[in-house]
């Protein structure tokens, strides 16, 4: 499945990087920066230090990279929810039994929506610019199914073959398929993305999407931030039972996924970016006017 004839070969090259490759969050920032608002944009260019165009997409790999670093250790459970279903005869995400004791993405999501928003005015400026990093990232990472789910830890202990290369099947829905897509990425990622987000754009405006994407955004309460997430991690989730282990996943161990299941996962990982990239937008947009909310109100 090729998106557009447009999209041509890109790149990634990015040390540390995990959920989505470095080319699926990037992707998710360009469409989230084409949908926020004008204050919005403002607000988060100014927090981030960078009037480009690229403000979201720099910072959209950084925390994966500091995951890795003495540091950021601990942030590695905020990545996942482990949900423990039966796929793919059932598949749910329930917070209780899968979020852990240290975290899960959900309940990162939940604090460093908080820590930016700082009701109390009692963090930095370098605490805000932070949250916004890990806020922007999570929401990515939430809309990849197997970071929504548990089975042999979100299919990392599961070797398959991508077009005769072996990876683990969670390498294989974070960068094979979405690479695959647009051709082949050997280079630095973000002109391949811009072009993807472009498209993805206007599936969203006036393709595709157009219809579908209207209901994106229901029951997104900035009060409520497990129940919105648990939205998103849920529908994320269901494509493990559709898609990812649709005949359970021991028939999927060892096997060719470059042919028909590409095919079948690969309009998955398309509407998971788009939707992806318009919540970070509608989330961050819900973000910038409590903050202004709050300022005005200390005056």
């Amino acid at each position: 499945m090729k998106l557009s004839t447009s999209i041509i070969a890109g790149a990634v090259v990015l040390p540390g990087v995990s959920a989505w490759g470095g080319f699926g969050h990037i992707t998710v920032a360009y469409v989230a920066s084409s949908f926020v608002k004008d204050n919005t944009a403002t607000y988060f260019q100014t927090l981030l230090r960078n009037q480009s165009t690229n403000y979201l997409a720099n910072v959209a790999t950084w925390a994966d990279s500091i995951r890795y670093t003495k540091w950021g250790h601990f942030t590695g459970p905020f990545h996942f929810i482990d949900a423990k279903d039966n796929p793919p005869t059932s598949c749910d995400v329930d917070m209780e039994r899968d979020c852990k004791a240290e975290g899960c993405v959900i309940s990162a999501l939940q604090n460093y929506t908080s820590r930016l928003i700082d009701a109390d005015g009692k963090l930095t400026p370098e605490d805000h610019e932070q949250a916004a990093k890990f806020v922007l990232h999570f929401i990515g990472d939430m809309h990849q199914p197997l970071h929504a789910e548990d089975v042999q830890k979100g299919g990392n202990g599961i070797r398959v073959k991508f077009d005769g290369r072996f990876f683990n099947l969670h390498h294989v829905w974070d960068t094979s398929i979405a690479e695959k897509m647009v051709g082949g990425v050997h280079r630095q990622p973000f002109d391949e993305a811009q072009k993807l987000a472009d498209q993805l754009v206007s599936d969203i405006r006036t393709g595709k999407f157009a219809d579908e994407s209207k209901a994106w955004t229901d029951g997104v309460d900035l009060d409520k931030v497990v129940d919105t997430a648990l939205i998103w991690a849920r529908e994320s989730n269901a494509y493990v039972c559709t898609h990812v282990f649709p005949e359970g996943p021991a028939a999927i161990v060892g096997q060719e996924l470059g042919g028909s299941y590409y095919e079948k996962a690969a309009p998955v990982i398309e509407v998971q970016l788009a939707r992806a990239g318009y919540r970070l937008a509608a989330w961050l947009d819900l973000i910038a006017a409590k903050i202004s909310t709050n300022k005005i109100a200390e005056l």
